[in-house]
């Protein structure tokens, strides 16, 4: 009796013609199966769903951009209907559309173990979105991102916020949601009593969707971390946006960077806080933004009261009296460290990849920074993130830490070149009016 499947996935693999997974073979009994990029089509993700119904050791099942389709899909969801152990589930970039999109949500309504998961990816769902506002009790983390959904989407979502009262963590980004779409969500967080984590970056909520996420934040209790990065909000966004922050007391990251905020909308944001005695926030993004004199000795003043607060700012706006002094390249931090310990990238890496998946998200990676007393202050750590998410879906990967290190080095030899170079220049140079001054004084 073949409790967990194996036997049976490679009855099916036979009988269809299928090449057997080496990795599903090996990782069965594995917490973690990690199949993404790896080419299962629709017979290859029937073969499997038939394995896993059974299965009772994986908890974690990526299947991430596996061109499983809607037909794929209804035999993943069919299975997970049955299986009871799987807790998170990666369905992105699989092009479900509205077939794989339904036969994910008739599953979700009888579903009662799954929490995570993720269906980012230009799906087509537009259509479909109305389906998810059914969601379980049991999902409390939902990437929705790069679905374009649109205003009509946007209306579906600001729905599921108001109805579901188990999701934690909703991710929204790049959905191009703006104009009613943008407000109806808003209205929807006004009265979330569950969501924590809410990213709604590279979207179009623009001025009116800052004054209704303003309104949203003067109700809501329980949002601590909310990303509007690329919104398109002006100086009148912000101030409308910081009315909202003088009575939230439980937003603790509010991420705003690369909107034409100006510095009168960041003063205004800053003045907001220090108008909230009770406000929670511990970090305010604005990194696109230059600053003045006076939102320097208002930044100072507020950390009095709130000294756990980092705010992020692109620096002073005016004249520069001199040029900057360069800084050293941030990756130069990790393979100092790297050499003094006697470490392999890899191994660096792996001490925070606990997990064994060849991927941290950001809070990992930062976390797993900071013990390490490396020299980096709390602007250079986020740069040096912000530098290393290269495609910004909040996660690390090894290989783009690998690349980030390898365009380290590369420039490092490169800068070692050009010493001698500049060198052999200079005594040209030397050589040449040295020549010139003798020919004159003749």
């Amino acid at each position: 009796y073949d409790l967990n499947g194996k036997a049976i996935y490679l009855s099916v693999c036979d009988k269809r013609g299928v090449v057997p997974s080496s990795l599903f073979i090996r990782d069965w009994n594995h917490e973690l199966l990690k199949l993404n990029h790896y080419g299962l089509g629709v017979t290859g993700a029937k073969a499997l769903a038939h394995a896993l119904k059974r299965n009772a050791n994986v908890v974690k099942l990526n299947l991430e951009d596996n061109s499983l389709m809607a037909e794929g899909t209804k035999h993943i969801s069919e299975m997970l209907i049955k299986n009871s152990h799987i807790k998170d589930m990666n369905l992105a970039r699989n092009q479900l559309r509205a077939g794989g999109a339904e036969a994910v949500c008739r599953m979700l309504r009888e579903n009662s173990t799954l929490e995570r998961l993720n269906l980012s990816g230009r799906h087509k769902l537009n259509n479909s979105v109305q389906c998810l506002t059914k969601l379980n009790c049991t999902v409390k983390e939902l990437d929705l991102s790069h679905n374009e959904f649109c205003g009509q989407g946007g209306e579906h979502l600001g729905h599921l916020l108001v109805k579901n009262r188990s999701l934690q963590a909703l991710n929204l980004s790049w959905n191009h949601l703006r104009l009613k779409g943008a407000i109806t969500i808003c209205a929807g967080l006004q009265a979330n009593t569950s969501l924590r984590r809410l990213d709604i970056s590279w979207n179009g909520f623009a001025d009116e969707g800052a004054f209704a996420i303003g309104e949203a934040l003067q109700h809501n209790q329980t949002l601590e971390f909310l990303d509007l990065s690329n919104n398109r909000i002006s100086c009148t966004g912000a101030k409308l946006l910081a009315v909202g922050l003088t009575a939230n007391v439980t937003l603790k990251i509010l991420k705003l960077s690369w909107n034409p905020l100006t510095t009168e909308g960041a003063f205004a944001l800053l003045f907001a806080l220090k108008e909230n005695q009770d406000s929670a926030l511990e970090e305010l993004n604005l990194s696109n933004v230059l600053v003045n004199d006076a939102f320097l000795q208002l930044l100072d003043e507020i950390k009095k009261t709130h000294s756990n607060l980092v705010v992020y700012y692109a620096g002073m706006g005016g004249w520069v009296s001199k040029k900057a002094k360069e800084k050293a390249d941030l990756m130069k931090a990790i393979q100092d460290y790297l050499a003094e310990n006697k470490l392999r990238l890899w191994d660096f890496f792996r001490n925070i990849d606990k997990e064994g998946t060849q991927m941290v998200t950001i809070e990992d990676f930062r976390s797993g920074l900071r013990p390490l007393n490396l020299p980096l202050d709390k602007n250079d750590l986020e740069s040096l993130i912000n530098r290393l998410d290269v495609d910004k879906d909040g996660k690390i990967d090894y290989s783009e830490l690998l690349q980030g290190h390898k365009d380290f080095r590369k420039k490092s030899r490169k800068m070692e070149h050009r010493k001698p170079l500049k060198t052999l220049e200079e005594k040209a140079a030397l050589e040449i009016i040295e020549h010139d001054f003798k020919k004159i004084s003749l």
